[in-house]
């Protein structure tokens, strides 16, 4: 496949996370948690997007925010849980993107902020358009952001991504 195609970088917080006393690795979903991590499926889903790689942290409220959503997409995809990706900052979380193979188009990540908040804003750079507008107010929980790339995987980085869609699921 050609390296110069069209890539999709979909970056999904985790769900709202409930506060027990347990590890910060393994805090479960909240009730509001369930609910919107399903309505992040429907929403990747009713927009066209069907990654084709999923790459998931290893915490507990990633892993409950995957299963609820991948149940709404037409088609499951390969999903890697990786370590590397809980509590990541941004340098480590491209560093996991640039491992992509190029026959991957639709990659979708998952993980935490302010990693994937940062990440969403180093990959677009300083481009103003209402998507942007509404990434900088914040990334709460449940979010997605679409970035579109030309390019191969290993070229993905800072200002190198347009922010074609953000969506939370209580704007």
């Amino acid at each position: 496949m050609s390296v110069d195609v069209p890539r999709n970088i979909v970056l999904l917080r985790h769900a709202k996370a409930d506060w027990p006393q347990v590890a910060d690795h393994e805090r479960p979903l909240a009730e509001r948690g369930r609910q919107d991590a399903p309505a992040a499926g429907e929403w990747l889903a009713g927009h066209g997007f069907n990654p084709q790689l999923t790459l998931c942290s290893t915490a507990t409220r990633t892993r409950e925010t995957w299963k609820l959503a991948v149940h709404q997409l037409p088609h499951r995809p390969k999903t890697v849980y990786e370590d590397r990706l809980y509590d990541a900052p941004p340098g480590q979380i491209i560093e996991v993107i640039n491992e992509t193979s190029d026959e991957v188009t639709d990659l979708l990540v998952i993980g935490h902020n302010p990693g994937i908040q940062s990440v969403a804003e180093l990959l677009t750079g300083t481009a103003e358009d209402e998507a942007r507008e509404r990434l900088s107010r914040g990334f709460p929980t449940a979010a997605v952001a679409v970035l579109r790339h030309t390019g191969s995987w290993k070229s993905v980085e800072s200002g190198g991504a347009h922010l074609t869609e953000f969506w939370a699921p209580h704007e």
